[in-house]
C-alpha cells in the first residue's frame, strides 16, 4: 500500500530546503530594492520586518503542515491540506513569475523556482491521492474464546 503521509513529508521537506536557499541566496532583498548586503541592516526597517515576519509564516507554515500529516489523518485533515498545497503552488507560480522581473534576472533562482514549482504541483498530486484515499480499515481482531472441556 502506498504511504502517502511519508511522501508528503518528503515532499514538504524538499519544498522547504530550497525555499531555505532561496532567500539565502538574497533573492528576496533584491526583490524588494535592497542590496543583499544590506538585507540584514534593513530588516530592523518596519516594512521590512513586516515582509520578514510573512516570510516566517510562509516558512513554517509547511512546518506544521509536516507536523500534522505525521499525526492527523481524518479526512477533513486531509482536505484541508491539499486546500494549502493548492494555495502554496499558487505562490510559488506568483513568484516565479514576479522573479522574472526582478533585475538582473538571476537565472539561477528563476531554475530554483521552477524546481520548487515542480515538487509543489507533484505536492498537489499526493496530497490530492491521500484526500481520496480511504484510511485504513481497522478489522476487529478476532477474539480468543476459551473452551472449556
Amino acid at each position: 500500500m502506498v504511504n502517502y503521509r511519508e511522501r508528503i513529508i518528503a515532499l514538504w521537506t524538499a519544498f522547504l530546503l530550497g525555499i531555505l536557499f532561496h532567500t539565502q541566496l538574497g533573492l528576496m532583498p533584491l526583490f524588494h530594492g535592497l542590496s543583499v548586503a544590506e538585507s540584514q541592516h534593513a530588516s530592523q526597517l518596519s516594512d521590512i520586518s513586516i515582509i520578514m515576519w510573512l516570510m516566517l509564516g510562509f516558512f513554517v507554515i509547511p512546518m506544521f503542515a509536516i507536523i500534522s500529516t505525521s499525526f492527523a489523518n481524518s479526512k477533513r485533515d486531509r482536505v484541508l491540506h491539499f486546500a494549502l498545497t493548492v494555495f502554496y503552488s499558487v505562490m510559488n507560480l506568483l513568484h516565479l513569475v514576479a522573479d522574472l522581473f526582478v533585475q538582473p534576472i538571476l537565472w539561477y533562482q528563476i531554475t530554483l523556482m521552477v524546481i520548487l514549482f515542480l515538487i509543489g504541483l507533484l505536492l498537489n498530486l499526493v496530497s490530492f491521492q491521500w484526500m481520496k484515499a480511504q484510511p485504513k480499515s481497522h478489522k476487529p481482531q478476532p477474539r480468543l474464546t476459551s473452551y472449556q472441556s
